[in-house]
């Protein structure tokens, strides 16, 4: 089982509204996951403050819980339709996550199954899977944010004991994703690199040597969109290669993609 770091504690800023909101949330009856810094120091025992508190649900849950959130006397809205709702309260919110921003790793039954159980700020909860973390986290890689750091210091917490042929179907025809982070991590913890199976290393070096040896189909897809909402664009929206979010390749439509260009630019300002 695991068990919140003590030094969470209420002296903390925002961490009453934080325990407030989680007992909020759980007398709604519906389904959540704590992520995000608390489930991080669960598992790693880094520290990090934040002024948000990350909720994973499933899709058809985030209405209500906006709606039960309203109602409590917080301002809501549905910043994506793919991806994440919001509620305000002071200077604090909650994140509703039921995917991502790349639209890559939806909030399914998996995460709940495999959740873990943890006390956070003295209020028994599930947060969610070492493994959905990893992958969730493996595709933030913009220039302001890069989430390596997080999934390395959860490699060196959890490496032994992580369900690794679950977190390789998980990133799927992305594994390459997943083996740059497992390479990265051997340098930055060779002395924990041993923690990563012998067998998935060879298995991903299979795959390398194969792919080396063709190119893809599609020679103009770039696939930099789903690490990065912005650092690609200068070439998709000018022509020069398609955009791997949008269907076929993956789950979001042009609409979609420019409503998350449009808020996360503005956001930046």
């Amino acid at each position: 089982m695991m068990k919140m770091s003590t030094i969470q504690n209420a002296s903390e800023p925002g961490h009453d509204v934080y325990r407030e909101d989680l007992v909020t949330l759980q007398a709604s009856d519906i389904p959540f996951l704590v992520g995000g810094a608390f489930a991080l120091e669960s598992y790693t025992g880094v520290v990090r403050r934040t002024k948000d508190l990350d909720v994973f649900v499933r899709r058809d849950h985030v209405e209500p819980l906006l709606s039960l959130l309203s109602d409590a006397g917080y301002r809501t809205e549905m910043r994506f339709s793919h991806w994440l709702g919001k509620a305000f309260r002071d200077d604090h919110y909650i994140d509703l996550i039921f995917g991502s921003g790349n639209g890559l790793c939806p909030v399914d039954e998996p995460w709940f199954e495999h959740g873990e159980p943890a006390i956070v700020l003295g209020v028994p909860v599930q947060i969610i899977p070492p493994e959905e973390m990893i992958w969730s986290k493996a595709f933030i890689m913009e220039r302001e944010r890069y989430d390596g750091a997080d999934i390395a210091h959860l490699l060196r917490a959890r490496g032994k004991t992580l369900d690794w042929p679950r977190l390789l179907s998980r990133f799927n025809s992305h594994w390459r994703v997943l083996f740059s982070h497992l390479i990265l991590f051997g340098f930055i913890y060779p002395g924990h690199r041993l923690a990563i199976p012998s067998w998935l290393m060879e298995e991903l070096m299979r795959r390398l040597e194969q792919e080396m040896a063709s190119l893809p189909a599609n020679d103009r897809l770039c696939q930099g969109t789903f690490l990065s909402w912005s650092q690609y664009l200068i070439h998709t929206q000018q022509g020069d290669y398609e955009d791997a979010r949008h269907r076929p390749c993956g789950t979001l439509t042009a609409q979609e993609t420019a409503r998350v260009t449009a808020v996360m630019t503005q956001e930046q300002k």
